[in-house]
């Protein structure tokens, strides 16, 4: 040994070298392997308590199953990932500024968030002026179900982008719908008491009023949002009145308490509503549901085999039905734009999402590079027997009544959008 030794101590570095060798590259693989492995999290504001937690918690679940599927593919890029941080607001835009504060703190780049205008417009504002003042911790804002066409009118803003129409061109569809059926002759407008529904409720009695001489409006309405727990008194007036028709942005558990008052009480009108498709609200009208429409970006009788075999694997997984189609589209949206990015730096994404135009299993769509408005195309349901897809313990699955190219939902904006330097 010590012949050895002797032998090699004025060439020690080769000693050390030779035996770091493997230990050096074991860690320059790990540190590579550390590299490539990105983790993208995505704050998911939204409410998981309170009277429109399981409207929260089922948007949770789409967005868990879109960005497992989107990590599976490796969608946004090699060794890219997207974590979702679920953070509950309780449907109050106070909180909602608290969470995006920690998120930013917490070095967090994108948000979602979909239940309530409301909040929608705190967040987009936030979200601006925090960008203006510290760009280096720019957040965008992916809105998945806020619709209020303020927010890409008047309040738009360069970081903000919508998947989800806006309630105008909802309400252009659906009214085209209503207006033709001769049936319906006296129509009740009734909506959340808040920006949103106010602005369901200008828009229905701009394109749905004097658009026939025998149909008329007998009334516009409406209530605290989350706050009635017994929609039976509202369900008299509509009667009252003589309406043969309900017009409604109502959503969550306030929409199930209300189909559920008409059910309940033998009021057979029809109702023409955003969010009729969850599972628990049809539950609850059962049967006396049959007609009542919607109008939305997918439903399950939709032909559309690559979106069935989604879900059926979401039922499989969360034991409930596939519902947001535009959570999905949003995920896999973002995921695209970052590989065509080939970053996850926060302007670099925003300017390829702007104006992007792509293909989709339901046909061509576009984000408006003036408003940061998704194009897709809709369709209106009503409720009906028969159909190859049908709600468990109801008998009855949505049949299409029209579909509409994402073309034909474009509608002037006041939005006027330049990227920031």
């Amino acid at each position: 040994m010590p012949k050895i030794a002797a032998h090699l101590r004025g060439r020690s570095w080769l000693v050390v070298k030779f035996l770091a060798a493997p230990v050096f590259a074991g860690l320059l693989f790990a540190a590579t392997h550390a590299a490539a492995a990105e983790v993208v999290q995505i704050a998911y504001i939204d409410p998981l308590s309170g009277p429109f937690a399981s409207t929260g918690q089922l948007g949770e679940e789409h967005l868990r199953f879109a960005i497992d599927r989107v990590n599976a593919a490796e969608a946004a890029g090699p060794g890219r990932r997207f974590e979702l941080v679920a953070m509950d607001n309780e449907v109050n835009p106070e909180k909602s500024l608290t969470l995006l504060r920690k998120a930013i703190d917490g070095g967090i780049h994108y948000i979602t968030q979909g239940n309530g205008s409301s909040v929608a417009f705190a967040l987009s504002d936030a979200v601006a002026k925090n960008n203006r003042r510290d760009p280096t911790h720019a957040v965008v804002y992916l809105n998945y179900a806020a619709v209020d066409p303020g927010l890409t009118n008047g309040k738009c803003n360069w970081w903000h982008f919508r998947f989800d129409a806006d309630s105008d061109m909802k309400m252009k569809a659906l009214a085209s719908y209503l207006v033709g059926r001769a049936d319906i002759h006296k129509v009740y407008i009734f909506n959340p008491d808040y920006s949103f529904g106010q602005s369901v409720e200008k828009a229905a009695i701009a394109m749905i009023g004097n658009q026939r001489p025998d149909l008329t409006i007998v009334g516009a309405e409406r209530v605290p949002l989350g706050k009635v727990t017994d929609f039976t008194p509202y369900i008299a007036k509509m009667r009252a009145v003589g309406a043969d028709a309900v017009v409604t942005g109502n959503w969550g558990a306030d929409l199930t308490l209300l189909v559920k008052a008409a059910a309940d009480t033998g009021f057979n009108a029809t109702f023409f509503t955003y969010y009729l498709g969850a599972r628990e609200t049809v539950q609850a009208v059962g049967m006396a549901g049959k007609g009542d429409a919607q109008i939305s970006e997918w439903h399950e009788n939709v032909d559309a085999p690559a979106i069935d075999k989604m879900a059926a694997a979401f039922n499989a997984k969360y034991h409930e039905n596939f519902y947001y189609w535009r959570v999905v589209d949003m995920i896999d949206t973002l995921a695209a734009a970052m590989k065509e990015a080939g970053s996850t730096d926060p302007l670099k994404v925003s300017r390829v999402l702007s104006g992007m135009k792509f293909s989709t299993p339901l046909g061509a769509e576009e984000i408006r590079a003036d408003n940061h408005q998704l194009l897709q195309p809709m369709y209106i349901s009503v409720l009906a027997p028969d159909m190859p897809h049908m709600f468990p313990g109801v008998p009855l699955g949505f049949k299409t009544i029209k579909r509409f190219d994402a073309e034909a939902t474009r509608l002037p904006t006041t939005c006027s959008l330049k990227a920031p330097d």
